[in-house]
């Protein structure tokens, strides 16, 4: 398999995809910048959302779409196909052709993660708990 070139912007990440693939990560990128003051930008070769600390991230693949959060477990109660994996409490939705998440849910969850970075500081600095 041949490895892509990241693309340089988060629009031109977008332009890349075709099909469900670029409707789904635009309708949840709509929802997700609606919701909250974020910091938006390729990272790893895909979407990831900053707000004192990674807050969130997007990623298509070739066939599913990975919505995660960095404190996702701590997330479930709001959205169960959140599934827990990964470091600093990490928890995924997997997306499949046909799959969605209303956006009520996704503004609901981001809003959240982001206020949980907020009171807890950045997740990723194992040294603040």
């Amino acid at each position: 398999m041949k490895k892509a070139t990241p693309a340089p912007d988060p629009d031109a990440y977008v332009c890349s995809l075709t099909g469900w693939r670029k409707l789904c990560v635009e309708g949840l990128r709509s929802a997700a910048t609606s919701a909250a003051r974020i910091e938006e930008m390729i990272k790893w070769g895909h979407f990831v959302y900053r707000s004192n600390g990674p807050v969130f991230l997007i990623r298509a693949e070739d066939h599913r779409v990975l919505f995660g959060f960095w404190r996702g477990q701590r997330l479930r109660e709001l959205e169960s196909r959140l599934k827990p994996g990964g470091k600093y409490e990490m928890a995924t939705i997997e997306l499949r052709e046909g799959d969605s998440v209303e956006p009520s849910i996704v503004r609901r969850l981001v809003k959240a993660a982001v206020g949980l970075n907020q009171e807890l500081g950045d997740p990723t600095d194992i040294g603040k708990k």
